[in-house]
């Protein structure tokens, strides 16, 4: 088995050789006789897609980042419960900028008009003031989010690149606007590095056609009504979401990519010189040829990384109990850790029941351990319908549950308790001709502060056998105790 692996691996890399070897061997032979039209119709826009995937991976980070802070339901939770206690969304900014290394982090209450900042509460924006047009702006969207250069509120000395999302309630209400901001300086070296990685001149330009970035070797008008050579061109570059085109300049054949990014309401302009580019189809042979090799070696890794994933779905299998289908007892104290934190960092509640099934020994006497079987997994799935996808229940034992609630406080916790005490008692179980009746005893804790699992599941264990010597069937929270 090992070697056929290795004679399909080796067998793979071969083609792959000789598939990269061929193509990049005509494709240079090729772009010799017909430099201009390789340029135009391969080179160009392979390089302009190289870059448009870079943008997205480095320019388009601040707007997955502001995405998640309009989705976040402690944002929302907060200004909906009236924005009490400023101090906890001015954390909550202080650590968005701290963790994803932004300039700025905000939130605009369309309730109070407050505007919140990492340092504190800056001002209350109004429709009277010109630095607050763009919040007006952003209320009157179509869209979920707006990208905007903007002098930074908190510092006006500084040009930001701004990622104005759009926040609604539960029930899609407007209720303010979050995002975060990256200094221009920063987007412009993105583009210096794009520039000197491929060896052309990029800048973006608006859909009026001014040039809204550009690297330090940008030179000449910053409109392309104005630019030498292109303002033939321009109509058809702000219309066209791609063009590929050639200009005359400085008695030099200018190339040109255009293509619309949208997410930016922008044009991405590529251009390259045709005096430059007989080397860098050279270098791009020879960069062909990197890839080949190290494609191939990716295949070897991938063939590695395969029987690791296979593994890895066994530990996966290793934890979840097969018979009813919630997480075991190996996995628990690593959700437990995980929830913990979580609920630290959000300075949230976590609330943990363990569950009993009452005189369960009688139903494998009575009616065999197969019903046994059909009881635990009824158990199981009755719970399941009364919690929530963000809780973890775990199977603790032969007839013990414990689930853990996230943002849930003890009174939360023991209405859940309660709703699944019901869910038992309210409906016989059938299997085969019989029908078993099911209660559940149940204990109910809220963590503690900095408590250790040990003794939280001490707590809730001590709730849920008081809960058996009152007469089963019912639910007991724990004394709330250091």
């Amino acid at each position: 088995m090992w070697n056929n692996k290795l004679r399909f691996v080796a067998t793979l890399s071969a083609l792959l050789i000789t598939g990269f070897l061929i193509t990049s061997l005509v494709s240079y032979y090729v772009a010799n006789k017909s430099l201009s039209d390789e340029i135009n119709q391969n080179t160009l826009p392979l390089t302009s897609d190289n870059i448009y995937s870079e943008i997205q991976r480095d320019l388009l980070r601040p707007i997955f980042i502001s995405s998640l802070m309009a989705n976040d339901t402690f944002v929302r939770d907060w200004t909906l419960a009236g924005e009490e206690d400023p101090d906890k969304i001015i954390r909550y900014l202080k650590e968005i900028q701290k963790r994803y290394s932004t300039i700025t982090a905000f939130f605009v209450s369309d309730r109070t008009r407050n505007y919140y900042h990492s340092t504190g509460i800056l001002k209350q924006v109004q429709e009277s003031d010109p630095a607050d047009q763009w919040y007006y702006r952003v209320r009157g969207l179509k869209t979920p989010y707006e990208v905007n250069f903007d002098r930074d509120t908190a510092d006006r000395n500084k040009l930001i690149v701004f990622i104005n999302y759009r926040v609604f309630d539960f029930d899609g209400n407007y209720i303010g606007a979050t995002g975060v901001g990256l200094g221009a300086e920063d987007v412009k070296q993105l583009i210096e590095v794009y520039q000197k990685r491929y060896g052309r001149r990029i800048f973006f330009i608006n859909r009026e056609g001014e040039v809204s970035l550009h690297g330090s070797a940008f030179q000449g008008p910053t409109n392309l009504h104005e630019r030498s050579g292109l303002a033939a061109h321009a109509t058809r570059i702000l219309t066209s979401p791609s063009v590929t085109l050639s200009y005359e300049q400085n008695c030099d054949t200018v190339h040109l990519n255009s293509r619309l990014v949208p997410e930016f309401d922008w044009y991405l302009l590529v251009e390259q010189t045709e005096s430059a580019a007989e080397s860098r189809i050279l270098n791009t042979l020879i960069i062909n040829l990197l890839i080949c090799a190290g494609i191939t070696g990716l295949v070897l890794v991938l063939a590695n990384l395969t029987i690791g994933g296979y593994q890895k779905r066994l530990e996966h299998m290793a934890t979840i109990d097969k018979l009813t289908g919630a997480t075991n007892r190996q996995a628990f104290e690593v959700i437990f850790d995980y929830m913990a934190k979580s609920a630290k960092r959000r300075t949230s509640n976590t609330a943990a029941i363990l569950i009993d099934i009452d005189l369960f020994k009688q139903v494998n006497d009575t009616y065999g351990h197969l019903a046994g079987d059909a009881v635990l997994q009824e158990v199981a799935n009755r719970i399941r319908q009364q919690i929530r996808e963000t809780d973890a229940l775990c199977r603790w034992g032969g007839e013990e549950f414990f689930l853990l609630l996230a943002d849930c406080d003890l009174q939360q916790a023991t209405q859940i308790a309660e709703n699944i005490r019901q869910a038992m008692k309210s409906r016989l179980i059938h299997y085969q001709r019989n029908e078993i009746n099911i209660t559940v005893s149940q204990g109910v804790a809220e963590l503690l502060p900095d408590e250790e699992l040990l003794h939280f599941f001490g707590r809730v264990d001590e709730a849920m056998y008081q809960a058996k010597a009152a007469g089963r069937d019912r639910v007991t929270p724990a004394v709330q105790t250091d």
